[in-house]
């Protein structure tokens, strides 16, 4: 996917700042949001301020507001709340406590007694209306005073909220309920004093006819009421459930750190910690910060952060996570990165970004959503007249119009989306994929072709000794040691590897030592003037070279390996074969992507042998070695020239064009900025199975938007026409209407269920290179 394809901010009605400088990003927590008109109504409501460019996001609460640097933020809040919400600024997305705490337990209450008097009044409708003998003076102000807590106390916010559009001149689905409610109750008030007989009505309200002008319809209002609160409870719960794995990851950095001081150890706040400082990591606590290991050794969980189950063990040198366990021994490690630099800050911020984005198919809902009330207004009203035209009593009128105003449910269609996104992002943070946006979930399931770097991708990206062959005479561990001896010198990555192979034991010394660049090293230990490097070095020194030991390293270096020959005293003595290894995932994950239908191409800057070697071993057929960076867009670009899509996998600066380039950019997490930058999904695990977790959970997401959006069409469709027709009641209509919005949400939360399956049946992978 070209960068121009993919925003780097959230997409707006309205064009971002031209000049990025000179603009700031504010995120803003917006309360007393109902259902998706609301979070239109301060969407637009901020775009007409000068210069600003915002997304509020039902889903999560937020508004996130790009404007010109100079803006004074009190100004963002209060259009907020001159559009009728509540406004908090959040500075730090791990200041923020998640949507509709507050107002989940609010809810409760308000159900809780909701339920106490509907549940009777209902009863004492119903019975009244199928035993009329049971019917004893007096007992319509029974049910009123029942009722009455219902249609004020309890159905309040639903009140409050349609009082604040009135007052900007808008409308949203909190309008329609307390139209509902309103008309019924208002309805059943004028029937109790004009006198004359009163009738239960509906009873349980699960009819439209049967009423006559003298029905009393308090147990519709209450009724409706308690299903409504009961959805709305059910919804902000699940909503709030929806963001639980993103707040559990921002809460895995530890709140202080034992650092060492010139005077001694001191326990600090992470937050006076600063890059270069020295800590230290006893068994069972938390890593700090991004650091780098200078002593001891341990074995790391790793698992909330990246999604590896088994643990990590970590090496001086090695670089380590914030947030991960030290399941071990004691670490001193020094900081590398602190505060919003750290992996998983960063990472954080990627999920953050991704659920506030909106997809194209958002926007549409939402633009639906905006002018669906007021259709709706007019169908009730349509509705009401055209029942008294046709010849029906007032109350049947009123009862139909009562419920196509509660039946009719933009919520679900503004939660479809954004709720599905939510989960599933946070999902693939605990499994090491983090998401950046809506446009990728959507590019993975037209992904037929999976680009793989070589290095640091599908290989380890560090040399190891693979083979050691000493000439007869001379001692295997001796021919380690001696060219341990002169590589201890060089910072070469060859030079690394051997040195690790001879282990940890002391090392002769080196004199006269120099790097020959390209060809090898050389020096004196012991004495002896060793040269090691390849065969021309040796022969151009006037070494004498074995027949076998040529065989030996022509056999070798054909399977893709670099060869080290090692000799002294006039004569080569041995070889030593380095590598960089294949992860023990990489033949595992691709057999995985061929089964998600998915087919692998390796693309590489090394020499064609070695290339050739690594994809043999890891399954790949298709190969294209020896490219520079720009040539590995070209490959990208002729295979989406040919109709394919194209998800490029890489780590390095190497692979920032390549990624930038694909339909679907993935990044190795442990990888460079750039590559990070450029790609769509970053990758925190160091097994490649995570590209195939990372495609099945786009798919799934992507999958559960597509059924949320149908059931969400499909309902306003299907329910509108059949309470204009009378063959919906209203407390049907109502708990229609609230099982919609919990249907769309809690189908979002199955996502948080997924498991990666790593082999389900596929259609075969199309053949997309030949060479």
């Amino acid at each position: 996917m070209s960068p121009e394809a993919i925003p780097t901010s959230a997409p707006t009605t309205r064009p971002a700042p031209a000049d990025s400088a000179a603009s700031r990003r504010y995120e803003i927590r917006v309360g007393g949001m109902t259902c998706a008109a609301c979070a239109s109504r301060v969407e637009r409501k901020l775009n007409k301020l000068d210069g600003v460019s915002a997304v509020v996001n039902y889903a999560t609460e937020r508004a996130r507001v790009e404007c010109p640097a100079d803006t004074d933020p009190r100004l963002l809040m209060n259009e907020v709340e001159r559009a009728g919400y509540t406004a908090r600024r959040v500075d730090d997305v791990r200041t923020d406590d998640g949507p509709g705490d507050g107002r989940v337990t609010e809810l409760r209450w308000r159900l809780a007694v909701a339920a106490v008097l509907a549940v009777p009044v209902c009863d004492l409708s119903l019975a009244l209306s199928l035993f009329p003998e049971l019917r004893f003076p007096g007992w319509q102000w029974v049910c009123l005073l029942l009722a009455g807590p219902v249609v004020t106390w309890c159905a309040w916010p639903f009140h409050r909220a349609a009082v604040n559009g009135l007052r900007h001149r808008t409308s949203t689905m909190d309008t329609l309920v307390s139209a509902g409610i309103v008309a019924a109750t208002l309805w059943s008030l004028w029937v109790m004093v004009k006198g004359g007989p009163v009738e239960p009505g509906l009873g349980r309200g699960l009819a439209v006819l049967g009423g006559g002008d003298h029905a009393l319809y308090l147990d519709v209002a209450a009724g409706v009421t308690t299903f409504l609160l009961a959805g709305r409870y059910v919804e902000a719960r699940a909503k709030s459930s929806a963001g639980a794995a993103m707040r559990a990851l921002l809460a895995l950095a530890a709140k202080d750190v034992e650092v060492l001081r010139e005077d001694g150890p001191v326990r600090v706040p992470v937050s006076e910690l600063l890059v270069g400082d020295e800590f230290v990591v006893r068994p069972g606590e938390k890593v700090a910060t991004d650091a780098v290991v200078r002593e001891g050794r341990s074995a790391l969980d790793t698992s909330m952060v990246t999604g590896e189950a088994v643990p990590r063990e970590v090496l001086p040198g090695d670089a380590v996570i914030g947030g991960t366990v030290n399941a071990g021994g004691r670490l001193l490690l020094r900081a590398t990165r602190v505060g919003a630099d750290t992996q998983l800050a960063r990472m954080g911020r990627l999920v953050e970004r991704a659920q506030e984005e909106k997809a194209a198919v958002q926007r549409l809902a939402d633009r639906i959503s905006a002018v669906f009330v007021p259709v709706v207004l007019v169908l009730a009203l349509l509705t009401f007249a055209g029942w008294l035209l046709l010849g029906g009593d007032t109350a049947t009128a009123v009862t139909t119009a009562v419920a196509v105003l509660v039946v009719a449910c933009p919520c679900a269609l503004g939660l479809a989306t954004p709720t599905a996104v939510l989960v599933g992002t946070g999902r693939g943070a605990q499994l090491g994929v983090f998401i950046k946006g809506p446009q990728a979930l959507e590019s993975t399931r037209r992904v037929d072709t999976v680009i793989f770097d070589k290095t640091g991708t599908l290989t380890e990206g560090r040399m190891h000794v693979v083979d050691v062959w000493a000439s007869p005479g001379t001692g295997r561990d001796e021919l380690l040691g001696v060219a341990a001896a002169v590589e201890h010198a060089s910072e070469h990555p060859i030079a690394r590897a051997v040195v690790a192979a001879a282990g940890s034991g002391p090392v002769p010394p080196v004199s006269d030592f120099s790097a020959l660049p390209g060809l090898g090293a050389r020096g004196t230990v012991d004495g002896r003037g060793v040269v090691l490097g390849r065969d021309r070095l040796l022969a151009d020194v006037g070494f004498d070279i074995a027949g076998d030991l040529q065989a030996r390293r022509a056999s070798l270096e054909a399977g893709g390996v670099t060869v080290v020959l090692v000799g002294w005293d006039g004569a080569a003595r041995g070889l030593i074969a380095v590598a960089d290894r294949a992860r023990p995932s990489s033949a595992a994950a691709v057999t995985a992507l061929r089964a998600l239908g998915l087919h692998a191409v390796l693309v590489t800057g090394d020499n064609e042998r070695t290339a050739q070697a690594v994809a043999a071993e890891v399954g790949i057929d298709d190969v294209v070695a020896g490219v520079l960076p720009e040539g590995k867009a070209e490959v990208v670009r002729r295979l989406q020239g040919e109709g394919h899509r194209v998800a490029v996998v890489g780590d390095g600066v190497n692979d920032a064009v390549a990624l930038a380039a694909a339909d679907l950019g993935m990044a190795i997490g442990h990888g460079t900025d750039a590559a990070i930058e450029a790609a769509d999904i970053v990758l925190a695990r160091d097994d490649l199975f995570v590209v195939a977790d990372a495609i099945e959970l786009s798919r799934r997401t992507h999958r559960t938007i597509r059924w949320n959006l149908a059931w969400a069409f499909g309902y306003n469709v299907a329910a509108l026409p059949l309470a204009m027709a009378g063959l919906l009641g209203p407390l049907i209509a109502g708990a229609a209407m609230a099982l919609s919005s919990v249907f769309v949400v809690s189908h979002s939360l199955r996502l948080r269920r997924f498991t990666p399956t790593h082999g389900e049946p596929a259609r075969p992978a199309p053949a997309v290179l030949s060479r």
